[in-house]
């Protein structure tokens, strides 16, 4: 039996059924996984009504995507899920690979001190999408949240998408100026609209047991080449809450996916893995390794935005966590278009600056899979060889890939950021270091107080005179003395980690995504003005 106990949510007759009208909305997302809302929240935080249409009425059945990313979390803690996410989730930050019984190689992802988030989570994707929709009650006048409505036509006609959906009460049908496809890999939307992904998919098929038992294993990721335990393949463990353990299991290229999910094939597996049988099985599936993506993400008015446009094989967290860094990106941009401060051209940049990630991501996923199961004889040679020398030599070691883990990419040389000048300790394009500051005598954290807007950071020096109107202005230094300015935050530096990570006397223009656009040495206000207009996808 599950662990978790799935309660259905409320299904009601949507308003287009009692009036027998055609609904008019700004924004309609398909989909209500952790994708869809997140994106749900994140335009509601920035006033922008939204209708989540979903066929099902419970959360996602099984632990599905577990593994939740220090910049993924970020962005959940800005949506109000964050903190309530770490209190919940197991906390690990250290890798450690073995080939056969032996330690190979063990990594720390984070070693540093001064971030609020940590390296990673894991906490199961029910748990998340349980706490995603208690938040989006939060905005009853800003999020329709319709379950049991499952979307079974998509038109666009007359710069509005009309949708076709299907209740228990009957069909009906509603307008949206923008329609989000957050509908998962198997998207009904892109097959509705004739789209396919491109890319690769391999022979290998990996199980997932999530199994519960009483274990003292540390918080950590264990990978194998070879185990003892499962000879000749590859095998992953890692801890979740409530005694809950992930074991995959690679398997081989001709296994057959529904016997291998049977239970009776399943325990002696996870028997010689923890090497008794004192655990039960809470869920298991099959995966088949993919790396593949739509050849855009934007079409006219319908955006694709995670596994609906792009999918990865999932060691190395890229999954999950590309789909929810989509909506950081995007959903900003789409508040922006929607409320008239922008063109609606910005939206072109989603598919950039996403295309970008998701390549990223494919690469990685691609690199790690070749790794895992060499294809070919050379790709045999190489690996084996790297086992072998990682015992001793270190360049050997950063060459062991089980799954280079979720980062978020660089946005450096793209189209909205200004380049930084010379010798900048921070890339434009990059995310933004969190940091510890203190606001008022209170201990907080320079991401929380950058916000969702843009933000201009100036780092123990004066910002200029002469801002652009609505522009979050956010000064920090070494001490609170000094005198203060209207509309300026003002932020002590206790720990010096700001001027350690920024470098002291710049200025940083930052995205609402959290991303800088720009970094200044003595700018006037024209010189951010300009930044800001080019980051907004307006000419500068």
């Amino acid at each position: 039996m599950p662990r978790y106990a799935y309660e259905p949510f409320l299904y009601r007759t949507p308003p287009e059924l009692a009036g027998g009208h055609i609904g008019q909305y700004r924004v309609a997302i398909v989909g209500a996984g952790p994708v869809g809302l997140a994106a749900a929240i994140d335009l509601a935080q920035r006033g922008v009504p939204v209708v989540v249409l979903d066929d099902n009425d419970v959360v996602s059945v099984g632990s599905r995507a577990i593994c939740w990313s220090k910049r993924t979390l970020e962005i959940f803690d800005r949506l109000g899920v964050g903190e309530r996410m770490v209190e919940k989730g197991v906390t690990w930050k250290v890798g450690r690979l073995f080939h056969g019984d032996r330690e190979v190689w063990s990594f720390d992802l984070l070693p540093e001190e001064g971030h609020k988030m940590p390296a990673f989570i894991n906490l199961q994707q029910y748990h998340v999408e349980q706490y995603l929709v208690e938040r989006a009650a939060d905005f009853p006048d800003l999020i329709d949240l319709r379950w049991k409505n499952k979307v079974t036509a998509v038109e666009q006609k007359g710069g509005d998408v009309r949708l076709g959906v299907e209740t228990p009460d009957g069909r009906y049908q509603m307008d949206a100026a923008w329609v989000l496809a957050c509908d998962g890999a198997r998207s009904p939307v892109r097959g509705m609209l004739g789209l396919d992904f491109e890319g690769q998919v391999f022979e290998e098929r990996f199980l997932i047991a999530d199994v519960e038992l009483k274990a003292d294993f540390p918080s950590e990721r264990w990978f194998w080449f070879e185990p003892p335990f499962h000879n000749g393949r590859s095998a992953l463990l890692h801890k979740q809450p409530d005694d809950i353990y992930r074991i995959d299991l690679q398997l081989g290229p001709d296994a057959d996916p529904e016997e291998e999910k049977k239970p009776e094939n399943v325990i002696p597996r996870i028997k010689k893995v923890i090497g008794h049988d004192l655990f039960e099985l809470d869920w298991v599936s099959v995966y088949t390794f993919q790396c593949r993506r739509l050849e855009r993400f934007v079409h006219d008015r319908v955006i694709f935005a995670g596994d609906s446009a792009h999918i990865v094989s999932p060691f190395g967290a890229r999954g999950g966590n590309g789909g929810i860094q989509d909506i950081d990106n995007l959903g900003w941009k789409l508040a922006m278009v929607v409320h008239g401060e922008a063109p609606a051209s910005l939206i072109a940049t989603y598919d950039e600056e996403r295309i970008h990630g998701a390549d990223e991501n494919i690469l990685n996923s691609a690199r790690s899979t070749s790794f895992m199961t060499p294809k070919s004889k050379m790709e045999q040679i190489f690996r084996d060889s790297v086992l072998a020398l990682a015992d001793d030599h270190d360049f050997a070691r950063r060459l062991v890939n089980s799954g280079r883990l979720s980062r978020p990419c660089s946005l450096e040389g793209l189209a909205l950021q200004t380049p930084a000048p010379p010798r900048a300790p921070l890339a434009s394009g990059l995310v933004m270091p969190d940091a510890p500051v203190e606001a008022e005598g209170r201990r907080e954290w320079l991401l929380n107080q950058a916000g969702g807007g843009f933000v201009l950071i100036a780092v123990d020096c004066d910002p200029p005179i002469g801002l652009p109107a609505g522009l979050h202005v956010v000064q920090v230094s070494q001490t609170a003395d000094g005198e203060t300015v209207e509309g300026v935050v003002r932020l002590v530096d206790v720990d010096g980690v700001v001027a350690a990570r920024y470098g002291a006397g710049r200025l940083y223009l930052i995205r609402p995504d959290q991303h800088i656009a720009a970094s200044f040495e003595h700018p006037d206000a024209h010189e951010v003005a300009a930044a800001m207009s080019r980051a907004m996808g307006r000419e500068g």
